[in-house]
């Protein structure tokens, strides 16, 4: 396992700190595209709730730089494209947007957040284009490949759907993220572990993934299921084991880029465990040693 703060330490010579912005892009599980009220545990703010809000790019990222500025003292950014469907609507406008955040010199990396049924033949030559000025991330959010999961999550695309995207993705010279989730409701371990095997034998192997538990939230479908009929949460312990179980399946160069997730406050509901990220962390780490 490599942890990501390592890997852009060896990469960069230098502390790389990530900025949370915002694209105006919509999703096709909301725009009525593919169904509406996007999968059931996003929120309104479609899984970008820390994400700025949507102003002129250089507003954006200046007020995220000065919003952080307390907490590092680093020169260099992740320019993070997070809420909702980043590669879904005007090509061309999303192409001028995303060349003007990545041609910044604060701007090391650009990292998009997306759906694997949102990258057709325009937008990866947008990407590939993005691609030759500096590195450019797709983050896709697989969650579990689970197709019963998946159907029940309302994620509104097939894993087969996934694997010819990462294909194109990674044959384009992509570096593809994957986001997964632990604790989705009527999954077992060994399902949560299948989908680690799973990514773990992807071929060419994966570069990276982010692994978190589910987050029940206020105003999403899986909230409202919970109240109507609370299915089980996962304890910190037993998400703390999954998480290490799953470092020893995936290969040790693969760059982990989350281990646990921060749930808007605001908005959590269960589990409760994971508002104290910090200790989360502390039991992960004790148990990876």
């Amino acid at each position: 396992m490599i942890r990501l703060s390592d890997y852009l330490k060896n990469e960069y010579g230098e502390k790389i700190y990530k900025l949370s912005l915002s694209s105006g892009c919509t999703c096709p599980n909301r725009d009525g595209t593919i169904g509406y009220g996007g999968c059931a545990f996003c929120s309104e703010g479609g899984s970008g709730d820390f994400a700025a809000p949507l102003a002129p790019i250089s507003e954006q990222i200046e007020n995220a730089k000065s919003r952080i500025k307390n907490k590092t003292d680093a020169a260099k950014f992740i320019a993070y494209f997070q809420s909702y469907t980043n590669t879904y609507g005007d090509v061309k406008r999303l192409k001028v947007l995303y060349e003007e955040t990545i041609r910044r010199d604060d701007i090391a990396i650009l990292s998009l957040g997306t759906r694997p049924d949102c990258i057709n033949d325009d937008v990866l030559e947008m990407l590939k284009y993005l691609n030759n000025i500096k590195p450019v991330w797709i983050e896709l959010g697989l969650q579990t490949t689970n197709e019963e999961t998946a159907n029940r999550i309302k994620r509104g695309y097939s894993l087969g759907v996934f694997d010819g995207a990462y294909r194109r993705l990674t044959d384009a010279g992509i570096t593809v993220i994957v986001h997964v989730i632990f604790g989705l409701p009527g999954e077992s371990r060994e399902d949560m572990l299948d989908t680690i095997r799973y990514l773990a034998a992807l071929d060419p192997p994966l570069s990276g993934i982010k692994i978190q538990m589910l987050h029940v939230l206020e105003g999403t479908a899986l909230g409202e299921e919970y109240k109507r009929s609370p299915f089980p949460i996962l304890s910190m312990e037993e998400y703390a084991d999954l998480v290490c179980e799953s470092i020893k399946i995936l290969p040790d160069d693969i760059v982990v880029h989350r281990m646990t997730g921060d749930g808007p406050g605001w908005l959590l509901i269960e589990p409760d465990w994971s508002r104290n990220k910090r200790k989360v962390m502390n039991l992960i780490n004790s148990k990876l040693k």
